[in-house]
């Protein structure tokens, strides 16, 4: 999925027709964030002014009629809207103001029919739901409702799949393309799974279900996420399914901050792949000091030495750059067969991403080799060290491909109660020992192993 704008072609242009939230984080803030993030120009029709923050509404300001249709008349007659998406439309007047611009201009649209903040407070005038549901709805290209406003819509009762399903072809019959029932907490719905209903076919949106009290601004995000999408000339699955893609990651990745629900982060898709260059250019840099550097091949294991560093926001294997082939023993220097690339390393990948869990900041790792005198160094050195022991790895850990380093990160970090600056293990059969070294930058880490490196210099035996 292509980020960035080519001036070259026609901008997309995507609309955002809802309210402002004071403490930006849902609303046009949130959908304006969106829109940046994957590479089309936002828009704005605003319809009304909230005064609210992270757990609690405690104003609203509907904006005039006459103005809201202004907004969407000047935005279209200079640049055209591709997409645009609803949010909060407080009025049953606010609703039938859109739902006639919306006839006129014939844009795509995502309703998201906002009914309720996430603090609690109504966002929609209860007589201004059947509005909604009656001239606004059969205008969306799709429409998202969670469980409560899917309820709400269709008359369903949701208690789980089937009833989304229900809800989903109900709601299709008001006239929407497409149906999008975000499963949220519905029981027995396992994970954060959503089902798309389009031109009369499910779609299963699957995801994990994250444990985190940032998820103010969830549904603005999607939805706005969906028309951004649309505006780029996403068919609707695809639209939804990426759109799916950019809000895990994005409440996965919320913004700490306020003292109820924080907000969803959408930016953070837009945050990994920009940092991708600059993660491989400070890994070339790292990479040029450790292959300078005379008696670095004295540290380097049997299996060979690799150096890898994650981009923020890191969730998989090619998330993580690291040296291809790694690198080994020439004479009495280290080579290396390739240049840094994504992907390259799965075993420090793993090392990288189960810190990540515990310290977002550690972010880079080096392997070098095993040895008791090595250990003690790097203790004398001020670092904090700690250790796994793979003889006491359990069977069903033991089973599982790629399960033993995040096991044994977890028991480093359990015995010292952070994140260590060296994890190191004394193998097990047929597995080498090794010390692994983490930090929050890969050049630091590589200039602790040139430190190291000239330590041992002269010493017999490390």
């Amino acid at each position: 999925m292509r980020l960035w704008i080519d001036l070259n072609e026609k901008v997309p242009v995507a609309m955002t027709i809802a309210g402002s939230d004071s403490g930006g984080g849902a609303g046009i803030e949130a959908d304006l964030k969106t829109f940046a993030a994957l590479g089309v120009h936002g828009t704005v029709a605003l319809t009304a002014i909230t005064a609210q923050n992270t757990y609690s509404v405690t104003g609203v300001q509907d904006v005039g009629l006459e103005i809201i249709e202004k907004q969407i008349d000047a935005v279209w007659e200079d640049m055209g809207i591709d997409a645009a998406k609803t949010g909060m439309l407080h009025t049953s007047e606010i609703i039938r103001t859109v739902a006639r611009k919306v006839r006129q201009y014939k844009f795509p649209l995502v309703v998201d029919p906002v009914m309720v903040a996430k603090s609690g407070a109504p966002l929609l005038k209860p007589e201004a739901r059947d509005t909604l549901v009656g001239e606004l709805i059969p205008l969306a290209t799709v429409v998202t409702p969670n469980a409560p406003e899917a309820e709400a819509i269709s008359g369903v009762k949701i208690r789980g799949w089937d009833d989304m399903v229900r809800a989903a072809e109900k709601i299709s019959k008001l006239g929407p393309e497409a149906v999008v029932i975000k499963g949220g907490h519905v029981p027995g719905i396992r994970g954060s799974t959503d089902l798309l209903y389009y031109e009369g076919e499910i779609h299963v949106l699957e995801a994990p279900r994250i444990e985190t009290r940032a998820t103010h601004g969830t549904g603005c995000s999607f939805s706005a996420a969906i028309a951004a999408n649309l505006a780029k000339g996403m068919d609707v699955v695809e639209a939804v399914r990426e759109a799916k893609r950019l809000i895990t990651l994005a409440i996965r990745f919320g913004l700490p901050v306020g003292r109820g629900h924080g907000p969803v982060n959408p930016m953070a898709i837009l945050y990994r792949e920009a940092m991708r260059i600059e993660v491989l250019r400070e890994l070339e840099r790292a990479l040029e000091l450790i292959l300078s550097e005379p008696g670095v091949e004295r540290l380097v294991p049997e299996v060979g030495m690799n150096m890898a560093m994650a981009i923020p926001y890191a969730v998989e294997v090619e998330d993580v750059a690291a040296v291809p082939g790694r690198i080994v023993r020439l004479g009495g220097r280290v080579g290396v067969a390739g240049s840094p690339r994504f992907g390259a390393s799965f075993h420090l990948a793993r090392y990288i991403l189960k810190a990540m869990e515990y310290d977002g900041r550690v972010r880079a790792a080096i392997n070098i080799r095993f040895s008791e005198r090595l250990v003690r160094v790097l203790e004398g050195m001020g670092l904090a060290v700690s250790y796994y022991d793979r003889s006491r790895e359990p069977p069903d850990v033991k089973a599982v491909e790629g399960a033993t380093v995040p096991w044994g990160v977890e028991q480093a970090v359990r015995r010292i109660g952070r994140v260590p600056d060296v994890i190191y293990h004394r193998g097990d059969v047929g597995k080498e020992p090794m010390i692994v070294l983490l930090g929050t930058s890969i050049y630091e880490l590589a200039k602790r192993v040139v430190g190291l490196a000239r330590v041992m210099q002269g010493e017999k035996d490390a």
